[in-house]
């Protein structure tokens, strides 16, 4: 059977690695990618001419083709002078047919709708906005890229890994002969980040090199392959459960499964296991899984360190909508700095295709009686109110279908406030809440499940849900105070009667939509929880909430427990940087705002909170955080039902597939591992391996940890890969972040995340993880 594994592998090795005509690579791409005769990507690698758009006079002639690795595409300017450009296809992030941007509904005409679409890019960088030259054009590159971008998107490890070795062989092979010299051989290395001594890459090469010829061929390409992706640590515990001829057997796996990973599996599992990931033919015949079916297996994700029973909505969401942490933005319509960047709808959509189920609308007298949205007595640009309205409503729910929260600031006139209830009853219709569901006046939240689908609106009433509503526009409650104003106040435990008051007019249309958020301002938990109604709310400052949550935090539970709390950046953050928001879950805060334009740690925290329960931006929080009469407190952590003492042991045992922190060629990482734990002040730890000098490809660990977690319900856990440098500070490299609850236990690969938040197609850590009950 091994001779069968090998004679399929071999003629693998000879389409991929011995056919140098660019159509041949072309074709294995192709196939590689499932896309095999697709007139899209035919299209695609074609390539045509297309109309980039700036300004309504700024329209200049653009190539863009796909090239021959399939994963690349490339620009050419008119000018001459100009060096062309590549972009890889992973950098995307959706393709849209017609004038959706707001480039392209400013830069040109209706007439044009057909045949424009907008290339997003991921992080950062500005949209592409394209004319073609034919309605038929337009369409051809949107389904060809969209088709592409799905493709590679779900190549399993073992594809992407090909993929992207076999592309980088193609690279090194400078003349096409189809050959490796000895300095394409290093060249190779270098572009897998790998860097090796000359003695030693000499020595390897002559170990392929049977037949002394000075290159590597043929079947010596194929040896170098298998060096290359020889994973010793995968022989060593297969071979340990391999009892039957040197091939697993249905006991063998379900022995595996049950003593290492801890699956509670049948005999019928394990064997449903084989049939799916065993590539040999005869092997599953005889219901064996072989080496390569189990490497597979390990990197499904399935397999992998998160539970996937979590990915799926599991949690419990009937409850009122304040027991749940929400995933929330701040100043969502920014996209870079807080000063003088520009604002975009285009942020909303990110914000929201993230999962985002707060996001923030500062309002504005506009020009034309149209309110504006940007970032008050500041350089930031301006939106109108009513293109971010649509935005969030063509968006809101595809990524989750429970509710969305619209945070108003609002600094409009009597008048534009008007203009926009106007423009959230038309745009957003019936599922704008705007009257308390059921019968009478509620005394508590609704569930996420019963506003699945709706928006509610977050802002300033003109008096309590309870009184009869106000038949004019009158001047609201002088104790409110606008965040801005609020947020002036350097002196967070200054006294409320010395915060600025200024009177804001409220319209009654715009008034009556606050249903459920209205907001207040804050004095004490004990007024709070003396004068305010459940659906009176307030928002805190970082500074002021953390001090709260430090010296007050069980007050705070409490107050959490019957209201919804909201805490914003300080203002001093005008580069759009963030604060740790897990002292402010600690404290129960369901909307902990941050900036979602910002690449940052607390982001990647962010994004494990809410990667479980469908990510759908609603997140349960634990039952003792749920009940009024709570001792809880994370800082002093009294006896209770959160106290759970477990003991996680980690082993970090290797890395796949890293990419270059440094493009430059000759650039290879020195890769070390941190392994950290975010939660209560007592759960809160970090450790790290040592750096593996001059590898990326495959780095080696092989290092134990330990960690006490004693309150595990609000416990993340966070991989973090570093290059290390001597004389700076470390390089990011990747991260995952998920719940301590969520870990599975046993040998698990952890994918990694770009600082995008993006995942990294092939790259991956391989760990060894168990959870025991502290004694």
């Amino acid at each position: 059977m091994s001779c069968v594994r090998r004679q399929t592998k071999l003629s693998k090795s000879e389409e991929l690695l011995h056919h140098a005509s660019n159509q041949k690579m072309i074709q294995t791409n192709a196939k590689l990618l499932g896309m095999e005769g697709d007139p899209d990507l035919q299209f695609l690698l074609q390539g045509g001419d297309l109309l980039k758009v700036l300004s309504p006079s700024w329209k200049k002639t653009r190539f863009l083709k796909l090239q021959e690795d399939c994963k690349t595409i490339w620009r050419e300017s008119k000018k001459t002078f100009k060096s062309n450009q590549t972009f890889p296809v992973d950098s995307i992030a959706a393709v849209r047919l017609g004038r959706q941007s707001e480039g392209l509904k400013k830069n040109t005409e209706e007439q044009v709708e057909c045949r424009c679409f907008t290339i997003v890019f991921k992080g950062r960088r500005k949209n592409l906005d394209l004319i073609a030259s034919s309605e038929e054009e337009a369409g051809s590159w949107v389904r060809g890229l969209q088709k592409l971008i799905s493709s590679l998107n779900n190549l399993s490890a073992d594809q992407a890994k090909d993929h992207w070795i076999f592309s980088c062989l193609r690279k090194a092979d400078k003349n096409k002969d189809s050959k490796l010299s000895q300095q394409e051989m290093k060249n190779f290395l270098q572009l897998l980040n790998i860097g090796l001594d000359d003695d030693y890459a000499e020595m390897l090469f002559k170990k392929c090199d049977k037949s002394g010829s000075g290159y590597l061929a043929g079947a010596e390409i194929e040896h170098f392959y298998d060096l290359l992706t020889h994973r010793e640590e995968i022989d060593v515990i297969y071979g340990e459960y391999a009892k039957t001829t040197g091939f697993m057997n249905a006991g063998n796996l379900l022995e595996f499964l049950t003593k290492e990973q801890r699956e509670k599996l049948t005999l019928a599992d394990a064997q449903k296991i084989i049939e799916k990931y065993e590539p040999d033919e005869q092997a599953k015949g005889k219901s064996l899984l072989s080496k390569d079916g189990f490497l597979m297996y390990l990197h499904d994700p399935e397999a992998m360190v998160f539970n996937l029973d979590h990915k799926q909505v599991y949690q419990d969401m009937q409850q009122p909508l304040n027991h749940y942490f929400i995933n929330s933005s701040h100043n969502t319509y920014l996209m870079e700095d807080q000063l003088k960047g520009p604002s975009s709808t285009e942020a909303y959509v990110r914000a929201l295709l993230k999962g985002c189920r707060c996001v923030e609308l500062d309002c504005w007298d506009g020009s034309d009686n149209e309110p504006v949205i940007y970032h008050g007595y500041t350089l930031t640009s301006k939106i109108l109110f009513k293109d971010a309205i649509k935005a969030i409503k063509e968006y809101a729910f595809k990524k989750s279908d429970y509710p969305v929260i619209l945070s108003l600031e609002n600094h409009c006139s009597v008048e534009q406030q008007s203009v926009m209830a106007q423009h959230m009853s038309s745009i957003l219709g019936s599922a704008l809440v705007t009257t308390p569901l059921g019968d009478g006046m509620p005394t508590n939240f609704p569930s996420p499940e019963e506003l699945k689908g709706k928006f509610l609106i977050k802002g300033k009433r003109l008096n309590k849900l309870e009184a009869s509503f106000a038949e004019a526009a009158e001047e609201a409650d002088n104790t409110d105070v606008t965040e801005e104003e609020e947020s002036s106040n350097e002196a967070d435990d200054e006294p409320a009667e010395k915060t600025s008051k200024k009177k804001l007019k409220l319209a009654k249309d715009l008034s009556d939509m606050v249903i459920y958020c209205k907001s207040v301002h804050f004095n004490s938990f004990e007024d709070a929880r003396k004068n305010q109604s459940f659906y009176e709310m307030s928002s805190f400052k970082e500074g002021k909430a953390v001090k709260l949550a430090e010296e007050s935090a069980n007050a705070y539970i409490r107050h959490n427990v019957e209201k919804l709390s909201r805490i914003y950046p300080a203002g001093s953050r005008t580069d759009s940087s963030n604060y740790n928001p897990v002292p402010l879950w600690n404290a129960g805060c369901q909307i902990v705002a941050l900036n979602f334009q910002t690449a940052c740690t607390e982001l990647d925290i962010n994004q494990g909170r809410f990667l479980v329960n469908g990510m759908g931006g609603y997140v349960l929080k634990p039952a003792y955080m749920r009940d009024a009469a709570t001792e809880f407190d994370p800082i002093t952590l009294t006896r209770g039902d959160w106290l759970q003492h477990k003991t996680l042991h980690v082993m970090v045992i290797s890395g796949q597939q890293l990419p270059k922190v440094n493009k430059k060629k000759s650039s290879i990482v020195d890769p070390l591992v941190k392994v950290q734990i975010y939660g209560v002040p007592a759960d809160v730890s970090e450790k790290e391996t040592s750096a593996v000098a001059n590898n990326g490809f495959n780095p080696s660990w092989n290092e134990n940890f330990q960690f006490d977690v004693y309150v595990p319900e609000l416990a993340l856990v966070r991989f973090l890969i570093e290059d290390h440098d001597s004389t700076s500070d470390n390089e990011f490299i990747g991260q995952y972040t998920l719940p301590f609850n969520s870990l599975k236990m046993g040998y698990r690969h952890v994918p990694l995340l770009n600082r995008n938040g993006d995942k990294l197609p092939s790259a991956g850590l391989f760990v060894h993880v168990m959870v025991l009950d502290a004694k």
